[in-house]
């Protein structure tokens, strides 16, 4: 028995079949994408699923491993198939758009969602504190590319373009070794500043809804479901932005990003309404970590390999977006306490940075 408890997110499944047979029949693009969008939804909660169930059965340590690999591996996959297919900008822009989105938006819903039941909830200061630290270095690891970028565009040619990708890549090796050790720290050496008062008192927790075999069994249908949803999705993404009148940078920061995420932002809702503030930061700060620190870097090498060099040169805006989120969370962060208000700032800083991207030039990036 699979013990699988059917919710009603996952009624949204019937729209895999529905894209594919209208990619397959060549229906109107925006229909095909707007569909793999709703069906990618449900999938990336199945993983999730699975994914927690192992790490559940398999014990902290690996199972943080799990979270922390396949955290964000539906945002992953639809990034890798827009690069295979040269869609650069629409990478970037969809990395820039998920530190964003867990920033502002996922958290900034879960403060506020929690903060209509509770007058103030609480949360460990110090792993948001490391979580926001990691962000100002991925900042850091953005802002030079792109210094760099603009410092020689005077005199760009081939070489400087080149010196460009090599100096992104040394900078993705050094992100993606501070995010290895970021795990050596939480999981390992300093794993007793982030175990919650719930992490302790659940030594005689429930079994996992699932077993090994059937949380590997739903972890690599729903991720061979993501990857091929994700193909349609890039390959219709142009023509339905197109229809929608949205620009490749505003679909990429907030379209794609927003899918990506779906499944978190449900997750650090309902349990930010359980009064379990630290696990809904954990999920914003530490999805945006796996971003800057493993997604990206994982993506330039991918580039690399694919030929299709993919650089860390971001737009200015995107660039001082990312700041800006880090400087606001850095704040929230210093008191260990929210309430509904501070998420209500949070979101406002998301819709005004939407609303830039909305109206933002595509030649400007």
């Amino acid at each position: 028995m699979l013990g699988f408890r059917i919710e009603p997110l996952y009624w949204f499944l019937v729209a895999v079949p529905a894209a594919a047979i209208m990619h397959y029949t060549h229906v109107a693009d925006l229909w095909v994408f707007l569909t793999a969008c709703v069906a990618i939804i449900p999938l990336a909660g199945l993983m999730g699923r699975a994914t927690e169930n192992l790490a559940e059965s398999m014990g902290p340590s690996i199972g943080g491993l799990l979270n922390a690999t396949f955290g964000n591996a539906a945002e992953l996959i639809i990034a890798l198939f827009a690069l295979n297919k040269g869609e650069t900008d629409l990478v970037k822009a969809s990395i820039t758009g998920s530190i964003l989105g867990n920033i502002l938006l996922v958290l900034g819903l879960a403060i506020v969602a929690g903060g209509c039941r509770y007058p103030k909830q609480t949360f460990n200061r110090t792993a948001a504190s490391l979580g926001a630290t990691l962000l100002a270095l991925a900042s850091i690891g953005l802002i030079v590319p792109t210094i760099y970028y603009y410092l020689t565009k005077s005199i760009s040619n081939e070489q400087t373009r080149a010196k460009l990708n090599f100096l992104s890549e040394e900078i993705a090796i050094i992100l993606a070794l501070m995010y290895v050790l970021s795990l050596v720290f939480t999981l390992v050496t300093h794993r007793h500043l982030f175990a919650g008062p719930e992490t302790e008192a659940d030594v005689h927790a429930e079994p996992p809804e699932w077993s090994q075999i059937t949380s590997l069994i739903v972890l690599l249908v729903a991720t061979a479901g993501v990857a091929w949803m994700s193909e349609m999705l890039v390959d219709s993404v142009k023509e339905a932005g197109e229809s929608l009148g949205m620009n490749h940078v505003f679909v990429g920061v907030i379209v794609v990003a927003v899918i990506g995420n779906a499944a978190e932002h449900s997750t650090a809702v309902l349990v930010a309404m359980k009064d379990q503030m630290d696990l809904a930061v954990t999920i914003a700060i530490g999805s945006s970590i796996q971003v800057a620190l493993f997604v990206a870097p994982v993506l330039v090498l991918a580039g690399l390999l694919m030929g299709q060099p993919l650089d860390l040169h971001f737009s200015i805006m995107e660039v001082i977006s990312v700041v800006i989120s880090v400087g606001v969370i850095a704040l929230v962060s210093q008191d260990g306490e929210t309430n509904w208000m501070e998420g209500a700032m949070l979101l406002a800083v998301y819709v005004m940075l939407a609303l830039a991207f909305y109206h933002l030039p595509p030649e400007t990036h």
